[in-house]
């Protein structure tokens, strides 16, 4: 798989620029399925973001450096615009992007996202005292019992980069866009499990009501990462909305 500017992705399918983007400490790893789904309506891409995965350091201290760094991917892939997918600090860096250069971003696609991001300090206090237990309990909250069987692998990933994963909850700790989401004019899903605590349905609604025309989408008994625990129905809204989408 390829590598531009020192930024790692994977790509697949034609079409509608489509370009992922993974939440704190993951990888382009996250958006598997999307890729095999939506290929055969769009060039999806999935870049692991500066600093993490397979891509060079550094990772961005901030959201909107989260989000210099995907405006300077799309230069990079000659991408003039494209739609934005994000989960979690994705999403708040795909909503970064689209307020400095909306001309660049076709449609949001939000999942397990907020306006805003709150990071409880023992959380930060814990990652950085103790990271085993620390993401042993994060990921605890980010998967239902309904999907506990992904909790292995996911702390088995976490765990490589602690360190990582701990500054990119302090990049998202106070992001708030909720002044600036009226600004937002292209269209915009936003995907959220009904049992996600991280970001819970109450928050996606705020979200959804902030940004015109926005589309909710809730999805039963799925937690904080929709396309690894409900690949097939997160595709599915994905498809219905990109029909949409100029």
């Amino acid at each position: 798989m390829p590598t531009v500017a020192g930024v790692f992705y994977a790509v697949r399918g034609a079409g509608q620029p489509v370009v992922c983007l993974h939440g704190a400490g993951g990888s382009h790893t996250h958006w598997g399925h999307l890729l095999v789904g939506l290929a055969d309506r769009a060039r999806v891409f999935a870049p692991d973001l500066p600093g993490h995965g397979r891509s060079a350091p550094p990772a961005p201290a901030t959201i909107s450096g989260c989000a210099e760094a995907t405006l300077a991917l799309l230069d990079d892939l000659g991408l003039e615009r494209a739609v934005l997918v994000g989960h979690s600090m994705g999403a708040a860096a795909a909503i970064e992007a689209a307020l400095s250069a909306p001309a660049r971003v076709v449609g949001l696609a939000l999942v397990g996202a907020a306006a805003r991001l709150r990071v409880a300090p023992a959380l930060l206090a814990d990652l950085a005292a103790d990271p085993a237990a620390a993401i042993e309990q994060l990921v605890a909250m980010m998967y239902p019992e309904c999907s506990a069987h992904m909790r292995g692998p996911a702390v088995a990933e976490y765990r490589r980069d602690p360190a990582t994963l701990r500054a990119d909850f302090m990049a998202c700790d106070g992001w708030d866009a909720r002044p600036r989401l009226a600004a937002l004019a292209c269209p915009a899903l936003v995907v959220c499990g009904e049992a996600d605590v991280m970001t819970p349905p109450k928050l996606a609604a705020e979200l959804a009501g902030l940004i015109a025309g926005a589309r909710l989408a809730l999805l039963p008994a799925v937690g904080h990462a929709p396309m690894l625990e409900a690949p097939a129905a997160t595709v599915a809204e994905l498809r219905a909305w990109l029909e949409r989408v100029a």
